[in-house]
């Protein structure tokens, strides 16, 4: 465990390229709404425009400390680079299009208090679906489990951070850095987590845009990270009957869980809504031939969104359970079945790869 102090100092560490106004907007919200609850402001000006750089110079909060990069290195090494700056025990990182509504950290300091092994915390987007909070197991100070970290805006134990070499910089001006650092994160036992109480706003591609660059970036850096963790490429289709998470043998809960705990996505089809979902990661839909076919039809463009294996959990009707067949046969498809006899006990191993030749 990490040495920190009984009452944590909180930095804030904000990396800036361009997008001025906005820059500006989420210094002012910061200053104003967590000013009391934090120590300093690490701005890291990475090679911005004149009138940004202008705009940080003119800035007069005595928290802040504005530091302006020579050239342009990207979110990772910035973020990397402010946080060395730091001596605080947690930092809070924000991208420069966020804006802080209210003080949110004692939710996240909350959470860091009540589970010591809670590595990361982020707000939720104020329009996210992870709104939807009555739906996830709240972990102990009320957060909710995620298994993919994302870098909008997050607190974190500066010395795990530090251990972990922080972001890697191979990803070079940003995209799949986060979710890189997350997953090395989880395999160092640590947990990430979102707090459906804390919210922010958070304006997306303020800096890259959504043009031509930020398409090669982002597929460059994904197909990085993919090849780091192929299993992150697992999009597993289960359905099963009338069965909750509490319903489901160990055997079978672990299964789904472990898709999750390695970047992969699980959509859970079950013939009426879940009451409670475990993570972020899980999905849940009503069993059905359009959810099924949609699910099946989606990720033309996108290859690491496409379903590469369907489970059937007991209690499948023998209509879906036909369709299914037809659907991996077709698209040639890993299958697990587990039995209704041998509910818990026995399963037929994904090794069964169904096509039509």
């Amino acid at each position: 465990m990490t040495s920190e102090t009984a009452t944590p100092i909180i930095d804030v560490v904000i990396p800036v390229y361009n997008a001025a106004e906005l820059t500006k907007r989420c210094i002012d919200s910061v200053i104003a709404y967590l000013g009391s609850s934090i120590r300093t402001v690490h701005i890291q000006d990475d090679a911005s425009g004149v009138e940004t750089h202008a705009m940080l110079d003119n800035l007069s909060y005595p928290q802040l400390h504005v530091y302006h990069a020579p050239e342009n290195q990207g979110y990772g090494k910035s973020v990397n680079d402010a946080m060395a700056r730091s001596d605080a025990d947690w930092v809070l990182v924000l991208n420069s299009d966020i804006e802080v509504l209210n003080n949110f950290l004692p939710w996240l300091s909350g959470a860091f208090a009540a589970d010591p092994r809670l590595a990361v915390i982020s707000p939720t987007e104020g329009d996210s679906a992870e709104t939807q909070a009555s739906r996830y197991v709240r972990q102990p100070g009320g957060y909710i489990a995620t298994y993919r970290f994302r870098g909008y805006a997050f607190l974190i134990r500066r010395a795990v951070f530090q251990a972990m070499s922080g972001f890697d910089a191979q990803f070079g001006r940003g995209y799949y850095e986060d979710t890189d650092l997350g997953r090395r994160l989880d395999q160092q036992g640590w947990r990430m987590g979102v707090h459906p109480d804390a919210t922010v706003r958070h304006e997306t591609g303020a800096s890259f845009g959504r043009g031509k660059a930020y398409r090669e970036l982002v597929q460059r850096n994904r197909l990085l990270y993919l090849s780091r963790y192929p299993l992150a490429r697992q999009n597993v289709l289960a359905v099963s009957g009338n069965a909750t998470l509490t319903d489901l043998p160990p055997r079978i809960a672990n299964s789904l869980e472990q898709v999750m705990r390695q970047g992969g996505r699980l959509h859970w089809l079950t013939p009426a809504p879940l009451p409670q979902l475990s993570c972020l990661q899980m999905r849940n839909g009503t069993a059905g031939f359009k959810t099924i076919t949609k699910l099946m039809l989606r990720g033309w463009s996108r290859e690491d969104k496409r379903i590469t294996a369907v489970w059937i959990l007991p209690g499948v009707s023998a209509g879906l359970r036909i369709l299914l067949t037809l659907f991996v046969r077709l698209r040639r498809l890993e299958m697990r079945e587990w039995q209704e006899d041998q509910y818990g006990s026995t399963q037929q191993q994904g090794a069964d790869r169904r096509d039509t030749e």
